[in-house]
């Protein structure tokens, strides 16, 4: 799946603006605004795009002023986008947003703690295919 929008453009989704980032380790998509009924399934049209194979995301509501429980929907959609896709994600949740949530999706306090989660995800994968590899050669 391609990417339709720059990467370093910001959209603006009715109230909800849309910025991502590719990083090292993953694509971090930050959302800052609301997120609401009106303007859910536009931010999730948005935030899906950047769910590719191979390349883990983090999606960043820290910025998130108003989250409704049409925002679930939301995250239901990409986690459920992500797993058909093999993609790995990181949901990094303010106090608005984690009220709402329960312990359904993967939930970082930052970024920088998203990130690291997700190395070590990659450093645990490693170690365990390492030893295969000996056995093989």
């Amino acid at each position: 799946m391609t990417i339709a929008m720059p990467v370093s453009s910001t959209i603006d989704c009715g109230g909800a603006q849309i910025r991502a980032h590719c990083r090292h380790l993953a694509t971090v998509v930050t959302i800052r605004g609301e997120i609401d009924a009106v303007n859910v399934e536009q931010v999730g049209d948005h935030v899906r795009r950047f769910v590719q194979a191979d390349n883990p995301v983090v999606l960043d509501l820290s910025g998130v002023s108003h989250f409704s429980s049409a925002g679930i929907a939301l995250l239901c959609a990409m986690d459920e986008e992500c797993r058909a896709a093999d993609v790995e994600w990181m949901l990094v949740a303010n106090q608005t947003v984690a009220t709402l949530l329960d312990d359904s999706f993967p939930v970082a306090n930052s970024v920088h703690q998203a990130l690291r989660g997700l190395a070590d995800a990659i450093t645990w994968r490693r170690q365990m295919v390492l030893p295969l590899l000996k056995k093989s050669a």
